[in-house]
Parts: C-alpha cells; sequence; structure tokens
C-alpha cells in the first residue's frame, strides 16, 4: 500500500458516500489494513482531505498553461470552464476543493496564468480580480449544482419554476465577468508584470 492507491480508494469512497461520511476508518476496512496503518502516509483526517483536494484537482492542474500566442478571451473562458469540470468530476468536488489551499506549483501556475493576463494588456489588479471572481463564482456555482444533485428527487421547487440548466446559467455568468473585465482592457494600455505579492496571494486558488 503506497500513497498514491491510498489516494485513490479515498477519492473512490467519496464519490460513494459524499464528504461528510469520509473517514479514515472506513478508508482503512476498503484497504484492508488496521487504521494506524494510514498514519504512515497522513497524520490525520486534515492532511488527507488536503492531499484528496489536490489530487482530485489534477485534470485542471496538468492542464497547458496559455501561451503568448493565446487569445486572452478565449483563454479566460477555457480555463474557467475547465475549473468547473473538473470540480464536477468528483461527488462534493467543490466542498473538497473550498477547504483547501494552494501548493508551490499551484501558486506558480496562477504566477504564470496572471502573468499572461497582463502581458495581454490587462491591468494587473484587473487581472488578479477576474481571476479572483472567476474561481469563487465557478466554486459557488458548482457548489449549488452538486447539492441539488445530491438532493435528487427529494428537492423541492416552487410550482411552475423549471429544472434549471446549470450549465447554460453558468455560461451566462461567465460571459458577464468577461464582459466586466473587458471593459478594464483600454487599448494602448502598457502590459506591467505581476508583483511577487501577487504571485503569492491566496486569492488565486483554483483558477
Amino acid at each position: 500500500m503506497n500513497r498514491e492507491t491510498v489516494l485513490a480508494e479515498a477519492l473512490d469512497l467519496l464519490d460513494e458516500v459524499g464528504l461528510d461520511a469520509v473517514s479514515t476508518r472506513q478508508l482503512a476496512k476498503r484497504l484492508g489494513v488496521e487504521q494506524p496503518s494510514l498514519y504512515w502516509h497522513f497524520s490525520n483526517k486534515k492532511e488527507l482531505l488536503a492531499a484528496m483536494a489536490e489530487a482530485a484537482m489534477a485534470p485542471h492542474a496538468t492542464a497547458p498553461l496559455p501561451t503568448p500566442a493565446d487569445d486572452w478571451r478565449t483563454w479566460f473562458l477555457d480555463n474557467t470552464r475547465s475549473f468547473r469540470r473538473t470540480l464536477l468530476i468528483r461527488r462534493d468536488g467543490a466542498r473538497l476543493h473550498a477547504g483547501s489551499s494552494p501548493g508551490v506549483t499551484d501558486l506558480d501556475r496562477v504566477g504564470h496564468k496572471l502573468a499572461f493576463l497582463v502581458a495581454s494588456g490587462l491591468p494587473e489588479r484587473d487581472a488578479q480580480m477576474a481571476m479572483l471572481a472567476s474561481g469563487r463564482y465557478t466554486i459557488g456555482s458548482v457548489l449549488e449544482e452538486q447539492a441539488e444533485l445530491a438532493l435528487g428527487s427529494d428537492a423541492e421547487r416552487p410550482a411552475g419554476l423549471p429544472p434549471i440548466d446549470h450549465e447554460s446559467a453558468f455560461e451566462a455568468g461567465l460571459a458577464l465577468i468577461l464582459g466586466g473585465l473587458e471593459q478594464h482592457a483600454p487599448k494602448g494600455r502598457a502590459p506591467g508584470r505581476p508583483t511577487r505579492r501577487h504571485l503569492n496571494d491566496r486569492s488565486g486558488k483554483g483558477g
């Protein structure tokens, strides 16, 4: 039993029982080991959940970074959609991610993305706030979507109100964020470079 095996089984357990029911006791039983054996890899449940959150984000965290040839508008939309798709892969994916902290690699990737937006002509502060807004908007949208999914047929809706098309609603909100960001991209604005303070800011988590 290695760390990768433990994480894979933990994520499968998450899909089966949901975040609230995940425990080291259940995970040990699933792996066919005694509970203390898990402490070779994770000292407590908090550390396990943090590792699960990082592993669950792999599809988005390993996606290609933007290049100077990319259109920043297209990239901004694709990057946010990638984040949403990744959160939706796992049951309670948004809740799992919302409680996590970015690692060094995450911060490096966020720094690269911010530098790309600034080099594309966006003001540094606006680029940072757009990444923050899109990340929080995506997490909130997926939280609502996964909460409704968990309720299933027990969810009560007002009479005459049709089911929510979550993807269409998400796209509409994302378009509004992009439209607002475009208002802060005046022609002729000299590109700058993100400061070290912004590269270390946790507000870029999930972007």
